[in-house]
């Protein structure tokens, strides 16, 4: 088998006959971006080759590798199958990069699952032989302690503290340990996790960590992953669970290490997160969610023990993963909507969270009815050929003006290296104000503009005959090509026709909307101008956008601080209306209409 040396032999692996070289990175835990899961359609997962290499480049890295790149040795992996040795160096870096972690909380009581009792154990005489399992039950007011409960305490005579949950006893602790009661709340997305570490007793966050989705190196949405896992059923499933129990336990050292309190004082985890990236977690088969017609494993809440799938906390701590509606309406949209309160509404208010899929629900005087569109990876900034996630160097907004654009990029003042999802936003926005994208998403012709306009200098046009925008000029200029628009365009298109199905369904026009509420990790990161600008909403709606921040993660934080949230929201995840876009009558049409940028010209004559 051909030997695989990467960063001047730091790493060597063995490459099976006919496997890709990313498969065999991956199998080896070498990080390597992978948006498309080795579709050759993403282009991202470059590598150098430093060694000879006889194979010729594949039409796919033809068309997504610069002639200067291929001359240089760049490959792309999954297009590369080695069969003798080969020398690389990676080209993935890991930049700092930007999650969002706070978001909107309401007041609640809390009145944790997890609660602690002490209790003593006397020494036994001949006269009073009493088990002490008995002793502990009378003074616990319970019937029985499981046998694992009973292997792990380790009972003699003396003080010891018993962790109950909803009134069961799931963990002994010797000595008095009431004052130490943790727990942590997690929101799993498809880009970013969330962790943060909990005092149960009052309720006050002591830190926080994140980290990229560390599923990420199986493909970027939820759709290439189940690809993966159809792809390898031997171990898909096994491999999605095993790299995000991993990041987990890492956070929960960070949180640890932070705060000085030992993992084994951690007695409860509470989890939002999409429907698939919750069968993910709990390695449960995920296939039923990446085909029609679109039925999960499961929907309900899920309440077990967190070491039966390897996360590693307190012996007896509990795992608790929040209600989804359907395959495309998750956990992290029911935590958003009980955050949110809208079931209690009084009057109309739409809900969106905006990432690879747009989960949209709408509260007609509180009741709610929801649907989701699959807006793509394009908006988290993938799929665009400059595009990156929200790191360091990433430009995140731009101003056009005649004398040339003005950034402002992640981190400051470095150079630019990438679109993130706001930026490729922001960049559509003032490309259609400035008119050097039509209404059809169309780039406008050279011959169509006078000599002394400005834009022209901005316009490349290539050879065969399609326009880009060069958003940095250089020897390797970063552009936005016609491509890139399109993505957006299918995106948005996507996000608004479900916006107006919705409020089709519900009988209801724009001038009766009341509010609109933009949650999660990518939508606090765009202004109101440039989800306007593009017409991912209409302009009508702008002066009631208001942002909700992480209501996945503070949903999940709710649940673990009260147990009547736990029912609050399994009782709102069953009364929530879902409807299927694609079954709706004339929706195709809808999308059609809904995929024109604004007319910018109109807006002017207003």
């Amino acid at each position: 088998m051909p030997t695989i040396s990467v960063d001047s032999g730091s790493v060597k692996i063995e490459c099976k006959p006919g496997q890709s070289l990313l498969d065999a990175l991956l199998d080896a835990n070498v990080a390597v971006d992978n948006p498309c899961n080795g579709k050759g359609t993403c282009g991202k997962c470059r590598v150098k080759v430093v060694s000879e290499n006889p194979v010729a480049p594949t039409e796919a890295e033809l068309r997504l590798l610069s002639a200067k790149e291929i001359e240089a040795g760049v490959r792309l992996a999954c297009m590369v199958k080695p069969e003798t040795d080969m020398d690389i160096v990676s080209m993935h870096r890991e930049r700092k990069h930007e999650v969002l972690t706070t978001g909107l909380l309401p007041e609640f009581e809390y009145d944790p699952d997890i609660s602690k009792r002490t209790f003593t154990i006397e020494r036994p005489t001949l006269e009073d032989q009493t088990p002490f399992e008995d002793q502990a039950c009378a003074q616990l007011g319970v019937d029985a302690l499981s046998a694992e409960v009973l292997i792990d305490a380790g009972l003699v005579p003396g003080e010891f503290t018993a962790v109950f949950h909803d009134g069961e006893v799931v963990q002994i602790e010797r000595g008095d340990t009431t004052d130490e009661l943790y727990g942590v709340a997690i929101d799993i997305g498809t880009t970013t996790v969330v962790c943060e570490l909990v005092n149960l007793a009052t309720g006050e966050v002591l830190a926080d960590a994140s980290q990229i989705n560390a599923q990420k190196v199986f493909g970027l949405d939820v759709l290439t992953r189940i690809t993966y896992e159809l792809e390898h059923p031997d171990n898909g499933i096994a491999n999605l669970r095993k790299v995000m129990v991993k990041s987990i336990n890492g956070m929960f050292d960070e949180l640890c290490e932070e705060t000085g309190i030992p993992r084994n004082r951690i007695y409860e985890i509470a989890v939002g997160a999409n429907c698939t990236m919750m069968h993910m977690l709990l390695g449960v088969d995920a296939h039923g969610i990446g085909k029609a017609p679109f039925a999960p494993a499961f929907a309900r809440a899920k309440d077990l023990p967190a070491r039966a799938i390897g996360i590693e906390a307190a012996p007896g701590a509990r795992l608790y993963c929040l209600p989804h509606v359907s395959a495309y309406i998750g956990a992290d949209i029911v935590a958003g909507a009980y955050v949110c309160d809208l079931h209690n509404v009084k009057n109309n208010v739409l809900f969106i969270d905006i990432g690879t899929n747009g989960e949209i629900v709408l509260s007609k005087q509180g009741q709610l009815l929801s649907c989701s569109c699959a807006a793509g990876p394009a908006l988290e900034g993938m799929n665009i050929s400059a595009g990156m996630r929200a790191a360091e160097g990433a430009i995140e907004e731009i101003t056009i003006t005649e004398d040339g654009n003005q950034f402002a990029i992640i981190g400051g003042d470095v150079e630019p290296q990438g679109l993130c999802g706001s930026g490729i936003l922001a960049v559509l926005r003032e490309l259609v104000r400035c008119g050097f994208v039509r209404k059809n998403g169309a780039f406008v012709k050279l011959d169509r503009l006078p000599e002394d306009d400005y834009r022209r200098k901005m316009l490349i046009e290539h050879e065969d005959g399609k326009r880009s925008f060069v958003l940095v000029d250089g020897a390797e200029p970063m552009l936005v090509t016609q491509g890139d628009v399109r993505q957006v365009q299918l995106a948005k298109g996507a996000i608004l026709s479900g916006f107006m199905a919705l409020l089709n369904k519900a009988g209801i026009g724009m001038d009766d909307l009341d509010q609109v509420i933009i949650a999660g990790q990518f939508g606090a990161h765009l202004t109101a101008s440039s989800i306007t600008g593009t017409g991912i909403l209409p302009e009508e709606v702008e002066d009631r956008i208001v942002y909700a921040g992480n209501t996945s993660k503070t949903g999940a934080y709710m649940a673990l601080m009260s147990g009547e949230v736990k029912r609050g929201m399994e009782r709102l995840a069953h009364e929530m209306d879902y409807m299927e876009l694609g079954a709706t009558e004339n929706y195709e049409r809808l999308f059609s209409q809904c995929m024109m940028f604004p007319d910018v010209s109109k807006r002017k004559e207003g």
